[in-house]
């Protein structure tokens, strides 16, 4: 393929449109559809209320009451955000100033420029040998592949791109701070904040990349799936959280700091005995040191969880993958969380773009036959728009389905 340079500077081109007579729309066409609202009064955590149980998904920051329509989401949604970005990951920065990408020999280049500063992304792409397109794309988590640890065969026909975040940011699992990190060049300030903002960042600008390329690689922007596994399935739910092209995500075996609530994950502990991943022993290169100092040992006082994030989503796909074999991962809490996000989406009526799997007796990572059956509905139905896939998928364990989730949610879910 020949090679293309353009620079991206304003907003792209209309994906879906919503009235009140249709569903809401499948995917935008902005990273952000709510950037331009006012930002919301941060409170001191010393000052928040205790919550003992899930907060409300669909309530105010400012105290002022609820909304459950849909045509209120974005400003909840972006209230929602605002948290998450002030008192746990650090802010997400905006796009850049200057943007530019090429396309030769199936390597993607994207250049970005910001504070007089450049950083380089590259990525080797599969497209499909066959087929007519325009192709949906597939984002991995991860250098090598563009499916993150799912197969793939699972995402046959689509343009797989790997992203891989070291060239953003170097990941460490002995928590050791990528002080040298390229990133840091554009954003000094952001020295401070977690890993998983300047990851969704990085894949953020990965779509840059692609929309400047896409008559060339005959892509189809309007489908787009972000998946990874284990920390990489923390990233999919960020990336795909902060970044509203994103038409799906896969989020597969995340745990603590991923799907997982941080309120439920310690009660888990402090019923069980069980030290599964919790805010006071995750890795904070991952997240901001800000939630450990204002956080540990009173998770009551956050004033979000985890099932909003996953809620963030709504009303683009989302598709989780659990697995019980790994007490670490605390599927216990995952699960509850999963059913509070789900309440948001059967609100607004779109409940078949919410499903989860969470089953076990597959080793880290490897999905089972039974979540690869639900990732081949949830790609036919939200990649290649294959109405007749079934995704009302809700699958667990027994033990999964025997918890009292509904005590964390019911001062809200009525």
């Amino acid at each position: 393929m020949k090679n293309k340079s353009l620079i991206v500077v304003g907003a792209a081109f209309a994906i879906a449109g919503c009235t009140s007579t249709q569903q809401p729309p499948l995917v935008y066409n902005a990273e952000n559809t709510g950037a331009a609202l006012p930002k919301i009064e941060y409170v001191n955590p010393d000052q928040l209320p205790q919550c003992a149980g899930l907060p409300d998904p669909f309530a105010w920051a400012d105290g002022s009451g609820r909304s459950t329509k849909f045509a209120d989401w974005e400003r909840r949604r972006n209230e929602i955000k605002s948290e998450i970005e002030f008192y746990e990951i650090g802010a997400k920065p905006d796009k850049p100033e200057e943007v530019t990408a090429s396309l030769a020999d199936s390597v993607l280049t994207v250049v970005v420029k910001h504070n007089g500063e450049t950083l380089t992304l590259t990525s080797r792409l599969r497209i499909p040998k066959t087929g007519d397109g325009p192709f949906p794309i597939s984002i991995g988590m991860g250098r090598f592949s563009g499916t993150g640890a799912l197969p793939r065969n699972l995402f046959e026909g689509c343009i797989q791109v790997p992203f891989d975040h070291d060239q953003v940011i170097r990941s460490s699992h002995q928590a050791v701070r990528d002080d040298s990190a390229r990133f840091y060049k554009l954003y000094p300030d952001a020295r401070a904040n977690g890993n998983y903002s300047a990851w969704a960042w990085g894949v953020s600008r990965i779509i840059d990349g692609l929309e400047l390329v896409a008559k060339d690689l005959n892509a189809d922007l309007s489908h787009i799936c972000v998946t990874g596994c284990s920390y990489a399935g923390k990233m999919a739910m960020y990336s795909s959280a902060l970044d509203e092209r994103v038409a799906l995500a896969i989020v597969q075996e995340s745990g603590g700091g991923g799907i997982n609530s941080w309120r439920v994950s310690d009660d888990f502990t402090a019923r069980t005995d069980t030290n599964v991943e919790r805010i006071t022993n995750t890795n904070y290169t991952w997240f901001s040191p800000a939630l450990k100092d204002n956080f540990d040992g009173r998770v009551d006082r956050l004033p979000f969880d985890h099932h909003e994030i996953l809620a963030m989503i709504a009303p683009r796909a989302v598709l989780v993958l659990g697995n019980g074999d790994y007490e670490w991962l605390c599927d216990h809490s995952g699960y509850v969380s999963c059913r509070a996000a789900e309440y948001v989406y059967q609100t607004f009526g779109i409940a078949d773009r919410f499903g989860y799997v969470f089953d076990n007796k597959h080793p880290h990572c490897r999905a089972s036959d039974l979540q690869s059956d639900a990732v081949k509905a949830f790609v036919a139905k939200y990649l290649f728009g294959d109405q007749t896939a079934n995704t009302m998928i809700r699958e667990a364990t027994p033990t999964l389905n025997n918890i009292d989730y509904k005590k964390w949610i019911d001062a809200w879910a009525k």
